[in-house]
């Protein structure tokens, strides 16, 4: 049995090297490794969306190397006997390498090269653990996660290499902006309680470019400085530069992260990060992260340029996409493409194995840029257990609505024949997004049907929607919270759409616009106890002291908006069409607990938070077309305790290689900023 954390450094892709190859011999293997991979198992499952890197982007030190996702599925390709001719030995050998990554017997017990296969962190070590797990006797229906997070010692490491690059994942190419080479982004996994610490380097070149990543849904509750978005708790990594965020795993179940600088996540920076907790249902196999994201194939900064611009052209500030991506991956007809851009037909689908009989974890997350999802597979039900990192008493549906940001851990029974092949399906809503193309595909196989099968299954009827979640009254969380009928502060925001002074479109909370000054952090300067007055475009409510914050939003505007909160895990008290009424809220001792919630068109959501993270946290659309036109505000949390805060002097040092960066070159901030 493997040690917790194998190697020195407790990372799951810690590899120590061997007698045969040392510190970039191994680099150089694991870089033959990768083409090959890319060559031969690539051309038979289809994964055009990795980019083979050049071995000076390979990230290796003497004494260890990091081995991505992509690694360990090539690995297990090569157990299943998948075709690699005489190339076999090589990566036979580079896998004894590796041999001491630590799996969980739920990620080794399906081995399916047909997906990504997900890569559990370990928590079966050979020192003892408290009740056999890392939380101990914390579990999903007795324990308050925001209050009792464990402490487990262990810190996952991971290593970022940020850089631009061509990928071609439903075959058209495209410039994007990579980490590791790979689209999306390698998983990061951890155990509830584990420390995550993940070294960027921004190599953002063809132009260059800030960056930051924002961990989304972790309440970052003791370093509110390591939340990602720039302007408001950091400076950007400027390019050439590196930055190391670090922080508690305070959270479980199932996120993502994403740049958060200008719209970068729509130019690819985009990834699953996945924290392991208590089981709170049964199931046989967790196949890991569904990413779900409407697709552009023009180059985001492009798009970002058009809907800034002085217009009252709808199609430039509501932009069309051109695809719709399930992990990474669907087809596209390249009969469409009329640019001359290079296009291959007949790109691959994700494909997923199912057994007959078995209950599988699937862990479904809108990545996207605007669209809300649509998530079925074709007669199969689905039993949602968890609604962003709350686990709920679940409920069955035939189809799951997603905002952006926001996540769904779903259960399906595979009720299949082992010959049958069945039709994932990810949806546009065609009322509330604008798209060439509303479906995206992914490939369910059960055991025994042919790996090149092709499904006849027809979908579910999908009625038009109100582009909004599930009723609130069906997400009952396991953990019953009950939140202050009597909120020590009440904020009534209005959100409506406008032409600003100079003829530009922007959104408003309040009548009052959100944009970015990238080279001073409101959280540093929250930290400063003589800091100058905020300007107004930073767009802060300062709630002082109080110890709970209402915000009641009403929509005045056409557009649907998936709202997101930095820092806390919000009660939702109500939400439909029309103003609040001012005192009806669904399941009083007992809210649905999210960080994203979807915003009707001229409807309302009312939200609640306990002000126990002191801190600046935004609160946005998480649109991102929405959030370069200022659809932002900032929640400023118990600015007292804040100015007691040690903040680590590598976040001055940020700002100081950003405005070292600055000073020579100019940056183009065209929209809000974040």
């Amino acid at each position: 049995m493997a040690p917790c954390g194998p190697g020195s450094a407790g990372h799951p892709f810690a590899v120590q090297p061997s007698k045969q190859f040392h510190g970039r011999g191994l680099a150089t293997e694991i870089l033959h490794a990768r083409k090959i991979f890319s060559s031969v198992i690539f051309n038979d499952f289809g994964s055009s969306n990795v980019a083979v890197p050049s071995q000076a982007q390979i990230w290796a030190k003497p004494s260890k190397i990091w081995a991505s996702s992509m690694e360990i599925e090539m690995l297990w390709a090569f157990e299943k006997g998948l075709r690699l001719n005489k190339e076999g030995q090589r990566i036979k050998m580079l896998r004894s390498l590796l041999s001491d990554i630590a799996v969980s017997q739920d990620a080794r017990a399906h081995q399916n090269p047909f997906h990504s296969v997900f890569v559990l962190a370990n928590f079966k070590c050979v020192q003892p653990l408290p009740n056999g797990f890392p939380w101990g006797k914390r579990d999903a229906e007795n324990t308050n996660p925001e209050r009792d997070a464990p402490f487990t010692g262990k810190t996952r490491y991971y290593d970022f290499n940020i850089a631009r690059g061509i990928i071609a994942p439903d075959g058209v190419e495209k410039s994007v902006i990579l980490i590791n080479g790979e689209f999306p982004g390698p998983s990061i996994e951890a155990n509830w309680g584990d420390t995550i610490q993940v070294t960027v380097h921004n190599h953002i070149t063809g132009p260059e470019e800030g960056t930051s990543l924002h961990w989304h849904g972790l309440r970052q509750a003791a370093t509110p400085w390591y939340d990602g978005t720039p302007s408001v708790t950091q400076c950007p990594i400027a390019p050439g530069a590196s930055f190391t965020y670090r922080f508690q795993a305070d959270s479980y179940g199932t996120t993502w992260y994403h740049g958060h600088y200008s719209a970068q996540t729509v130019g690819g920076l985009v990834g699953p990060l996945i924290i392991h907790g208590p089981r709170h249902a049964d199931y046989d196999d967790d196949l890991g992260p569904i990413l779900l994201s409407d697709y552009h194939h023009e180059e985001y900064s492009k798009i970002v340029q058009q809907v800034v611009s002085v217009t009252n052209d709808f199609k430039k500030y509501v932009p069309q996409s051109d695809n719709n991506l399930i992990n990474g991956k669907n087809d596209y007809n390249c009969s469409q493409v009329i640019n001359g851009t290079n296009c291959r037909p007949n790109a691959p689908l994700a494909k997923f194995r199912f057994h007959s009989g078995k209950t599988y974890r699937l862990r479904l997350i809108n990545a996207g840029a605007a669209a809300l999802q649509r998530f079925s597979i074709d007669g199969h039900t689905l039993r949602v257990i968890a609604n962003d990192f709350t686990p709920i008493v679940p409920y069955e549906t035939n189809v799951v609505s997603l905002g952006v940001g926001q996540r769904s851990d779903v259960l399906v029974k595979a009720i299949g024949k082992p010959e049958d092949a069945y039709w994932m399906r990810a949806t546009l809503a065609a009322n509330c997004t604008r798209s060439t193309t509303l479906f995206g595909k992914g490939v369910v196989l059960y055991e025994k049907a042919d790996r090149h099968a092709q499904p006849t299954t027809t979908p579910y009827h999908l009625p038009e929607i109100n582009c909004a979640n599930d009723d609130l009254a069906k997400t009952v969380p396991l953990f019953p919270i009950t939140p202050d009928p009597n909120p020590s502060s009440t904020e009534v925001i209005e959100l409506d759409f406008k032409l600003n002074a100079t003829g530009h479109n922007v959104f408003l909370f309040n009548n009052a616009t959100f944009r970015a000054n990238y080279n001073d952090p409101l959280l540093l300067l929250a930290n400063q106890k003589n800091h100058t007055p905020y300007q107004p475009e930073w767009n802060i409510y300062n709630f002082g002291s109080n110890k709970t914050i209402r915000l009641v939003i009403n929509n005045l505007y056409v557009a649907v908006h998936p709202m997101h909160i930095h820092g806390h895990n919000m009660f939702v008290l109500s939400e439909g069409d029309g103003p609040w009424d001012g005192h009806t809220i669904t399941s009083p001792q007992n809210p649905q607990r999210r960080d994203t919630q979807m915003l009707r068109r001229y409807g309302h959501i009312v939200i609640q938070i306990d002000a126990d993270n002191p801190g600046v946290w935004p609160f946005h659309c998480h649109i991102a077309w929405h959030q370069s036109m200022g659809m932002s505000l900032n929640i400023l949390e118990r600015p007292d305790e804040i100015k007691q805060r040690q903040i680590p002097m590598v976040m001055a040092q940020t700002c100081r290689d950003w405005d070292a960066y600055t000073s020579k070159n100019v940056v183009e901030q065209i929209d809000a900023g974040i």
